[in-house]
């Protein structure tokens, strides 16, 4: 398997003169409950975090332990669209407005001179480079995808404190065969998407 650079557009934007680089992504396009989080990240100079990859490829410890090591030693913003956004415009614009608000929050604290996003294009005032599979090709993505996914993460063990009977410690959310049998048992709460399918057909009654 030949191995990805994953400095390749980092690097080529440096050599332009280019220094300040947001990686951007999301994550939660797929659960049934909660936000859309995307997360912006700007990497220190001469960066090293050894296994550092896409989120999906990692293991829940070492992501939270990566996700230590980022939040603290990194310059980053968080963009969280709610189930009520996605409804209402669709995951596809609600992930977009995530992705954005991640940027201003970014802008907020530091110059950006370039992003670079995981395969979404965005309308933004300042150059960037959409990326397909980015989460593996940049490190900069890499990491956003690491604070975003942790961060949802988190949002989802809170929630399965509060109600241990729908699992979400186990499933963040998504809609796995023991998600769709516990909304169907104990009906829905709040912060459920309305237009996803087995949420529909619930509502429906069906």
């Amino acid at each position: 398997m030949e191995s990805i650079d994953n400095k390749k557009y980092e690097k080529e934007l440096n050599k332009k003169g280019v220094k300040i680089i947001g990686g951007v992504d999301e994550v939660g396009r797929g659960p049934l409950i909660g936000p859309v989080v995307a997360c912006c990240c700007v990497l220190p100079d001469n960066f090293e975090l050894k296994g550092l990859t896409d989120s999906k490829k990692l293991s829940e410890k070492k992501r939270n332990e990566f996700y230590e090591y980022l939040t603290k030693n990194t310059i980053y913003g968080l963009g969280i669209i709610g189930p009520e956004k996605i409804d209402e415009v669709n995951i596809y614009e609600a992930t977009k407005l995530a992705m954005i608000e991640a940027i201003n929050n970014v802008k907020k604290q530091i110059k950006l001179e370039h992003v670079l996003i995981d395969a979404m294009p965005l309308d933004l005032d300042i150059p960037s480079t959409s990326i397909i599979k980015g989460d593996l090709k940049s490190i900069s993505i890499s990491a956003a995808s690491v604070i975003a996914k942790v961060t949802r993460d988190n949002m989802m063990i809170e929630l399965d404190k509060l109600y241990p009977m729908y699992g979400y410690k186990s499933h963040k959310g998504y809609p796995t065969k023991k998600h769709i049998e516990a909304i169907s048992k104990y009906g829905l709460i709040d912060g459920y998407r309305k237009t996803y399918g087995p949420v529909k057909k619930i509502l429906e009654g069906e």
